[in-house]
């Protein structure tokens, strides 16, 4: 996910935008941390912290999905085994919970107007250019975080990141090293190739042979675990039509909305940042003595071009653009709204830097009549007795849910209709039944073996669900007549890659030991040759070139050396390799620099590495 975000500010404005999502964070977190104490049974303890079930539950149905994705929506999620699963999960979690305590120990960490800023800067988080809180809140809900939890995810991972960083960046190699590294990267091999066919279909099987297999291997021949579900549907669009605006509140609401109209005041500015390499007493220095070429005459936007640090105005004179009040820095503002048109500030200090600021223009508001802004007013009017409405009926429905034994009852009271999910299994469904929250509740022990309803599930803004388990479809074994044909398939496909490299390996005795000529070899095909192939030769199969790139080098040019390998098809390839070719050219300066970046950074990795190997071994951890 982090990859994605940018990590440098796009200009000293949108630094000012950073208090708006700390208000947006404080107005809705709250739910997060009551959702985060609801289940505190522990999966393990690591180092005195808690690792809780419900993070393992998340995090294993996570993997499960990613697996689905990767495996495609044919495979039989069946197949998965929940117990690798979990125990592949909990070893996640116990590692990045190492990783973030040796962070904090370590003294890394991230201010909060850091988050901000990378929340502030994502591209998925925007529209047309700027952040919209309405795009950041599906994009966090489609991956089921409420904004505390997205924030405390996010600072997880700049704390890991940054440790990472910390540790890969300090490997170092050698002059000697990349030399000897230059040499075996550069390395060519000359060999040829001769490719013994699997042929499946000279295969054959009898039906007992069938059997067997089917009988030796009954859990892999079990059919999906489903379920189905009953479940009742409150949408916010249904009440739109049950509610009513009345005049006086129109009216109210109007004197509000022009109330707040303000003047929009144009600002030019050049800023000298205050940071680790910059002084307070140097950045105002510098202000001033920018200040004084101001007062000889010289030219605001060139010397903002010149000196301002502030990168998203430089470069347009310092020109920030039109705004209104409570957008810039307090200082910032009340410096500006003293201005006169075309006047120049003394050294103004933000938390930013110093900054002198030149107002450009100034724009009246433009005070709309009733009548334009009646029908928008009205629909905010009713959208927001829609929204409180909504929140008080799904309160309702839940409480009746949890009473009622089934979804009849709440359906009637709200004047709603039960429906009815086609069967899914934990993989998930299309529509309803891919919505991962709507799958944790319906493979939830209270759901799925308890029959009790589940709460109410938000699947977007507008519409929540309850759900209930209507019927339960166990893994039960799949009949021989159903699948003969795959294991037919698959067993024969095996049989005959066996038999070709037993074949194969009885030619590559007899080309070791001299027994079997090169040219006798061949059992009707030529050799495929192949001259100075390099480590990532086209045409030639992944497995095959790590095959030959391990081999050892030949004792003479008469000499070759003999090895085999098993294709992904069954297909068996014996390779000859016939000599091997070292660079004689020296390194120019930009390969050295691009083969130790690489080392450096391969050994960084490993450094990295052998630190969460050492956290672990170091740490109390307890598995539950």
């Amino acid at each position: 996910m982090l990859q994605n975000i940018r990590d440098n500010s796009q200009g000293w404005i949108a630094k000012t935008i950073i208090g708006v999502i700390v208000a947006l964070m404080a107005l809705t977190g709250f739910d997060a941390i009551f959702n985060a104490t609801g289940n505190r049974q522990s999966a393990a303890d690591v180092n005195g912290e808690e690792i809780s079930q419900n993070e393992l539950s998340q995090a294993v149905e996570m993997q499960r999905r990613q697996l689905m994705q990767k495996l495609g929506k044919d495979f039989d999620a069946s197949l998965l085994d929940d117990k690798l699963l979990r125990e592949a999960a909990l070893k996640g979690l116990i590692d990045r919970k190492l990783l973030l305590q040796g962070a904090k120990n370590s003294d890394f960490a991230f201010s909060q107007a850091a988050i901000d800023q990378l929340i502030l800067q994502t591209p998925e988080f925007q529209v047309d250019g700027k952040f919209s809180s309405d795009r950041f809140d599906q994009v966090i809900r489609q991956m089921g975080h409420t904004r505390l939890q997205f924030r405390q995810m996010l600072e997880q991972e700049m704390l890991i990141g940054q440790l990472r960083a910390g540790l890969a960046g300090s490997g170092f190699v050698t002059d000697d090293e990349v030399l000897a590294f230059a040499r075996l990267e550069k390395q060519t091999r000359d060999f040829a190739t001769l490719t013994l066919k699997a042929d499946a279909e000279a295969v054959k099987l009898t039906d007992d042979e069938i059997k067997a297999y089917y009988d030796e291997n009954a859990n892999q021949f079990m059919s999906p675990e489903q379920v189905v579900l009953d479940y009742i549907e409150l949408k916010k669009e249904a009440f739109f039509d049950k509610v009513e605006v009345k005049d006086e509140d129109l009216q109210a609401l109007y004197q509000k909305e022009i109330s707040n109209l303000a003047e929009q005041r144009q600002a030019a500015h050049i800023l000298v940042e205050v940071n680790d390499k910059q002084s307070d007493e140097q950045a105002k220095a510098k202000i001033e003595e920018v200040k004084k070429r101001l007062a000889q005459g010289e030219d605001f936007a060139a010397l903002a071009k010149e000196f301002s640090q502030d990168p998203g105005s430089a470069a347009n004179g310092g020109d920030l653009g039109y705004a209104g009040p409570g957008v810039y820095d307090p200082a910032f503002e009340e410096a500006l709204y003293a201005l006169q048109k075309n006047e120049v500030s003394a050294p103004v200090r933000s938390t930013y830097g110093w900054h002198l600021i030149r107002l450009l223009g100034v724009q009246a508001p433009e005070v709309p009549s009733f009548a334009s802004l009646k029908d928008k007013l009205a629909r905010e009017l009713k959208a927001q007795q829609v929204e409180q409405r909504f929140v008080e009926v799904t309160k309702e429905l839940e409480d009746s849910a949890f009473e009622a034994s089934d979804l009849a009852q709440p359906a009637q009271e709200q004047g709603l209709v039960v429906k009815t999910s086609a069967a899914f299994g934990r993989e998930g469904g299309e529509g309803l039944t891919a919505n991962r929250q709507v799958i944790q509740a319906a493979f939830s022990p209270e759901v799925l073996e308890e029959g009790a309803n589940s709460g109410a599930i938000e699947l977007d803004p507008d519409t929540v669900v309850i759900l209930r388990a209507k019927e339960h479809k166990k893994p039960q074994q799949l009949p021989l007549e159903q699948v003969a044909a795959s294991i037919r398939e698959h067993l024969a496909k095996v049989r005959a890659s066996e038999a070709v490299e037993t074949k194969g390996q009885a030619l590559l005795s007899g080309l070791r030991d001299g027994k079997t000529p090169v040219a006798q070899a061949q059992d009707g095909q030529a050799w495929k040759v192949v001259e100075a192939a390099t480590r990532s030769q086209e045409g030639v199969e992944p497995v095959v070139l790590q095959a030959l790139f391990r081999m050892p080098k030949p004792e003479g040019a008469d000499k070759p050396n003999f090895a085999g390998v098993t294709l992904g098809n069954g297909d068996y390839v014996v390779l000859q390799l016939k000599g091997i070719s070292e660079p004689e050219e020296a390194l120019s300066d930009e390969e050295k620099g691009m083969y130790r970046r690489f080392l450096a950074s391969r050994s960084g990795q490993q450094d990295f590495a052998a630190f969460r190997s050492q956290l672990e071994a170091k740490a109390k951890i307890e598995r539950f």
